[in-house]
């Protein structure tokens, strides 16, 4: 599948699990997600490829324990089992 087809799966996902999506131009600064006065926030940096935004996006959802996967796309939910790298 096509990143830029699996990044639109994503982020869908993340705002149905709760999340405020913003695309932001940030230069390659990166994105990433936090909580903003109890609101969950995703950022997502659109000069970075649609791979690095895929990434944010899955960090995302892996941090959400209560995610109901079953909802999920086949290729988003497979894409959460594999595990976190480790920063070296």
């Amino acid at each position: 599948m096509h990143a830029a087809k699996l990044l639109a799966l994503a982020v869908d996902a993340a705002r149905t699990a709760g999340f405020e999506v913003r695309e932001e131009v940030l230069d390659g600064a990166g994105g990433g997600h936090c909580v903003v006065r109890g609101k969950k926030c995703l950022l997502l940096d659109i000069t970075q490829s649609h791979h690095e935004q895929l990434s944010d996006v899955m960090d995302a959802l892996r941090s959400e324990p209560q995610l109901n996967r079953a909802n999920l796309h086949p290729m988003i939910s497979a894409s959460l089992q594999e595990p976190l790298s480790e920063a070296a």
